[in-house]
């Protein structure tokens, strides 16, 4: 028997009209339409349609790129960035980010699979069909975990939504690695604060640093602080990132790093109420969003300097 809460709607948003005018571009992005003539002016992201006579106007692929950037502004990326992801992103006027059997996944069939325990179901709508792994993570697993949290459940043995959940996305992007080549590849170590279980989120990030030629490795078991030294010498991580979900998690690795290895980028990952704990550096930095710190963390292990 399952108690479920009635939730706002999760699925995808329609296309939008092709050939729209300024405004109601603004309209839809939820931004002013100074905004969007700034980032014409400055990132050459601007409206592609012409017609005698007419204003420019913002076909349908327009769109799509200046949602891209709106994301990852929100996400705190700086706007320079976010331009060049978003005109160097292939994006498809209409097409959905992640389907299945040529139909549309949405975070409420996921949900409901996950619901009645179904992990079969849950790993075939999970699967990262050629879909980026940070956009399959926010713009699919997220959506589906907050709902999840959302609400009270009352399983029977053997039944767990967020389990089916984890099992799909672990499956997708086992799937989804990128075979390891000849050439050195740079190295990020992802740890988990101590006495934390992992989080589904530690698998996601290494999954989408990977699908960027970064080798990214997550660290399984106790990890104390001389430990952690130990693994950033032999693997010549040019980066770490450590991930806390509870509110008193506990950064004394992360201050002995910064003690031992005071030119290496670290980037910590905790709730608000943890953020008062951060041992202060000059290459220590906090990540408030998932699609922040991975571009952060690939512009450090791609040039091999602080971000």
């Amino acid at each position: 028997m399952v108690t479920r809460e009635d939730d706002e709607p999760t699925g995808p948003v329609a296309p939008p009209t092709p050939a729209l005018a300024v405004a109601a571009v603004a309209r839809r992005l939820g931004v002013a339409p100074a905004t969007l003539r700034t980032w014409d002016r400055r990132y050459g992201l601007g409206p592609s349609e012409h017609s005698a006579g007419a204003h420019r106007r913002y076909s349908a692929v327009d769109v799509e790129r200046l949602l891209v950037m709106r994301r990852l502004t929100l996400d705190g990326v700086a706007p320079a960035e976010s331009a060049r992801i978003a005109l160097a992103t292939d994006v498809t006027a209409g097409t959905p980010a992640h389907t299945h059997d040529g139909v549309p996944t949405t975070p409420t069939a996921v949900v409901d699979a996950a619901l009645a325990g179904d992990v079969d179901r849950c790993t075939r709508l999970l699967a990262i069909e050629g879909a980026d792994v940070a956009l399959w993570w926010t713009g699919l697993v997220e959506p589906v975990l907050a709902a999840l949290a959302r609400r009270t459940v009352v399983d029977p043995p053997g039944v767990d939504a967020v389990a089916a959940v984890h099992a799909g996305a672990l499956a997708a992007l086992r799937e989804h690695a990128v075979p390891p080549t000849g050439a050195r590849r740079p190295v990020v170590l992802v740890l988990v604060a101590p006495r934390e279980a992992r989080p589904l989120v530690a698998h996601a990030l290494a999954g989408a640093l990977a699908a960027h030629g970064v080798d990214a490795r997550i660290v399984g078991g106790p990890v104390g602080p001389h430990h952690a030294v130990e693994l950033t010498a032999m693997t010549r991580a040019r980066a770490v990132v450590t991930i806390g979900q509870r509110s008193d998690a506990d950064l004394e690795v992360v201050e002995r790093l910064a003690r031992e290895h005071p030119d290496l980028s670290q980037f910590v990952m905790v709730p608000d109420g943890a953020a008062d704990s951060m041992p202060l550096g000059r290459s220590v930095h906090r990540a408030r969003t998932f699609t922040g710190l991975l571009h952060e963390l690939l512009a450090v292990a791609t040039s091999g300097g602080e971000p």
